[in-house]
């Protein structure tokens, strides 16, 4: 299973947030070509690089960061946030970014996206924003009426080829995975699913690994890498099932 660390951009700065929320935000770099190039020196194989800024104002805010990370490295890169236009998808595909993740835009403008979808094919990665099962739009501002299952569906039946799947009450909470409705998801689809939000132990790596026979692919991983709850490097091993999750042991009680 692929682990891809997320660099999340805001302001031109490495951050965290819980749920998504703007206000309650962790600076963990101001370099975030630097923390990039670290994540690809501990066995990255994959970049996941947002755009918070321009998640929320429907246009991309911090490209310039997001082209020199991509200048500066060797593994592949999948960026999102505020992509909405034919134009500027074509502009960020051609600087080097692998694929772009369409989120706002695949639920809302379907003209360009079908028309994004024709031209780059997989290159096109759809975010789905779940919570309690209902799609989220613009940064997760809004909340629509469609289930994310049933989205997921319409936009396999589209012809796209990949899911991120995000449940955001887990998102920077470091409280694990929503591993029900991860499952769900996949089992919905023939397509592969990324994982995202609340991976917090080697334990839910492991979690998350054995629900690849129903379609799950990889897992993006982001708070407990900076906070140090995890290393990326045992995080891709036990991804990979070169190694396993060390158990946890219960301390016995002192007898009185």
């Amino acid at each position: 299973m692929l682990i891809l660390p997320a660099i999340d951009l805001r302001k031109g700065r490495c951050v965290r947030l819980i749920r998504g929320d703007v206000r309650d935000e962790t600076v963990y770099s101001k370099e975030p070509v630097s923390m990039a190039k670290l994540w690809q020196l501990k066995g990255a194989q994959y970049l996941h690089v947002v755009d918070l800024d321009g998640a929320i104002t429907g246009e991309p805010q911090n490209l310039e960061h997001v082209f020199a990370i991509v200048k500066a490295l060797k593994i592949p890169v999948e960026f999102g946030g505020g992509v909405r236009d034919f134009e500027t998808l074509k502009m960020i595909l051609d600087k080097g970014v692998r694929r772009v993740i369409l989120g706002t835009s695949a639920a809302q403008d379907e003209k360009f996206f079908r028309k994004a979808l024709d031209k780059f094919g997989d290159r096109i990665v759809v975010g789905i924003d779940a919570k309690d099962g209902y799609v989220a739009l613009k940064g997760w501002v809004e909340m629509s009426k469609r289930k994310a299952v049933d989205f997921a569906r319409d936009m396999q039946a589209m012809g796209v080829k990949r899911i991120i799947y995000t449940d955001i009450k887990k998102d920077g909470m470091l409280q694990g995975p929503n591993l029900k409705a991860c499952k769900e998801m996949a089992c919905a689809l023939k397509i592969p699913v990324i994982a995202s939000g609340g991976v917090t132990t080697l334990r839910d790596v492991e979690k998350l690994r054995a629900l690849e026979r129903h379609g799950i692919e990889g897992a993006i991983v982001g708070k407990a890498l900076y906070s140090g709850a995890m290393d990326l490097k045992e995080c891709v091993k036990v991804g990979l099932g070169l190694s396993t999750a060390p158990k946890t042991v219960k301390k016995k009680k002192a007898k009185k």
